[in-house]
């Protein structure tokens, strides 16, 4: 359609600038680096004038990207703390989610779709540019609307085939997040380098850290359940999430029935009990690489060094990655580098 090509190219800057400020939220900084960004959405807002499809995929992802700006310049206006630019930045997962069908169709987007390092490629935009086959491949959901509990959202590349097992990446959200966004937080890399992403939803608000734990036995009920209908390789799962989900890799992933092969928690919290009060024989030689900022404002940096002298010394083959500039936030741009150590570290 004309306007899906008029709106694609201000939509995309648009979505790229809300995907630096998602990663570069500081509460320290934030007012200065948004003014930094400008106004990239006075170009898509010139766009989308005189358009009357409301229905177009581009248009939905156009107007759900001006709410996240309008939202956000809001919250500032009005003095709102850091928790309201974090509810003005759920449109950009949203928006994501109503762009992509257009990945098989539009080129542009299926190259916005593909990690930076193979943008270009035109093999590899071919061969990602696979429409979805219903049921099969692409995102699914299962009760996983938003405001749900319990369910889980997925993705598995369109190339999928069952002569291939792919690793799995099992990726859970921060405290008061939802799978279904937090999904868009690992697809662009899953779809670049073959591999199934389930981002769950937790049972209650956040994951269970204390008391009753109903997310463990939800997880491996989801974990058979893929398994049962794709072909997944049992010597690569990745249980990996943010903050309340990084931590609750530990609290999950360190138990003795865990099946998972890999940890990847990212700005958790860690107390060293937990290393001693792991089992033994789960924790010999179990690969984890523990990702955190420097100048994360929630659980200080010296946490996660701690939890790496600590699962180190109780016999875990740990890896750490401290980043300067990073705060409380997801930081994608580690995400191809985790999948290349599940690659090439079987277990």
């Amino acid at each position: 359609m004309p306007e899906t090509a008029t709106i694609l190219p201000p939509l995309l800057r648009a979505l790229t600038v809300l995907d630096f400020i998602a990663r570069h939220l500081d509460p320290m900084t934030f007012d200065q680096m948004f003014a930094a960004v400008g106004t990239p959405d006075d170009a898509l807002r010139a766009a989308l004038r005189g358009v009357d499809d409301e229905d177009e995929p581009a248009v939905i992802a156009a107007r759900l990207t001006l709410s996240a700006f309008d939202d956000m310049r809001a919250a500032i206006a009005n003095g709102e703390d850091l928790y309201a630019i974090y509810g003005a930045l759920r449109h950009l997962p949203r928006a994501l989610e109503a762009l992509y069908p257009l990945a098989s169709t539009e080129p542009v987007v299926n190259n916005f779709y593909l990690d930076p390092s193979l943008r270009g490629d035109a093999d590899i935009a071919a061969h990602a540019a696979r429409p979805s086959r219903n049921g099969e491949t692409g995102v699914m959901h299962v009760d996983n609307e938003r405001g749900s509990r319990g369910g889980y959202s997925l993705y598995v590349p369109e190339n999928y085939a069952p002569d291939r097992a792919l690793p799995l990446v099992m990726a859970l959200h921060g405290g008061s997040g939802h799978g279904r966004a937090f999904l868009w937080s690992w697809l662009r890399e899953a779809r670049s380098f073959d591999a199934i992403v389930v981002a769950p939803t937790a049972m209650g608000r956040t994951w269970a850290l204390m008391g009753k734990d109903d997310d463990t036995p939800n997880l491996h009920r989801i974990l058979d359940t893929i398994g049962a209908r794709w072909r997944v390789d049992a010597s690569r799962l990745l249980l990996t999430g943010m903050s309340d989900g990084g931590t609750f890799c530990y609290v999950s992933g360190l138990e003795a029935g865990s099946r998972f092969t890999h940890l990847a928690p990212v700005s958790a919290t860690f107390h060293p009990m937990m290393a001693t009060m792991a089992d033994a024989a789960r924790l010999d030689g179990l690969p984890i690489h523990i990702t955190h900022g420097a100048r994360d404002w929630m659980f200080p940096v010296e946490v996660a060094r701690r939890a790496a002298e600590a699962l180190s010394a109780a016999g875990a083959d740990v890896g750490y990655g401290e980043i300067d500039d990073l705060s409380h936030c997801y930081p994608r741009e580690i995400n191809a580098a985790l999948l290349a150590w599940l690659r090439d570290n079987p277990r």
